[in-house]
């Protein structure tokens, strides 16, 4: 199964990353996490050993660290060292196990050492989960065809549109604005 979810590691000075992505729950306390090369996730947790899972409901963080608003509110973690994001409904401190190199995504096999519930998670509406598949979308923008994105853009607006908060309202907005800034870099490219 994979789950939605925001990575916070540390550099070697401490420096907190924030990333959405999805990881990999395995079983047996184990998750996986696939960072695409290169990414500072990867860097930081394989230079630390560690990181936090964060699970939150607010999907302007998952909209917002892909459109370089990533200056997010974060509190020290309890077992390792690293922060949690302060919006989190829960977080899952980890250290890396192993890894599985590969050219492009490598495979950190991490072990749950810390698990904590800050509130409950009553469940996304339509809006939260259209921004959570437009901010995919955004993260492979350069992968996809624009009739691609047109589109699932075209149909994640509808639940959109029927069920959004202020919150889904402004993190979409985010997002149409990253599309549109990039096609306006790729047709200056032409």
């Amino acid at each position: 199964m994979i789950l939605e979810a925001i990575v916070t590691t540390q550099n070697s000075q401490g420096q907190t990353h924030i990333a959405p992505m999805g990881i990999h729950d395995i079983g047996a306390e184990l998750l996986l996490v696939l960072p695409f090369r290169p990414s500072k996730t990867l860097d930081n947790l394989t230079s630390t050993r560690c990181a936090v899972i964060n699970y939150c409901d607010d999907v302007r963080i998952f909209a917002g660290c892909l459109t370089g608003r990533r200056n997010w509110p974060l509190q020290p973690a309890e077992k390792i060292p690293g922060r949690y994001l302060s919006q989190a409904l829960s977080h899952v401190e980890v250290e890396l196990l192993r890894t599985e190199d590969d050219e492009t995504r490598p495979r950190l096999y991490c072990k749950t050492v810390h698990t904590v519930n800050h509130g409950p998670f009553r469940g996304f509406n339509r809006a939260q989960f259209s921004v959570l598949e437009a901010a995919i979308l955004v993260s492979r923008l350069s992968m996809l065809s624009q009739d691609k994105i047109d589109a699932e853009i075209d149909y994640l607006r509808i639940g959109l549109e029927k069920t959004a908060g202020d919150r889904e309202r402004e993190a979409w907005e985010w997002l149409m604005q990253a599309i549109d800034r990039f096609r306006r870099q790729q047709s200056q490219k032409r």
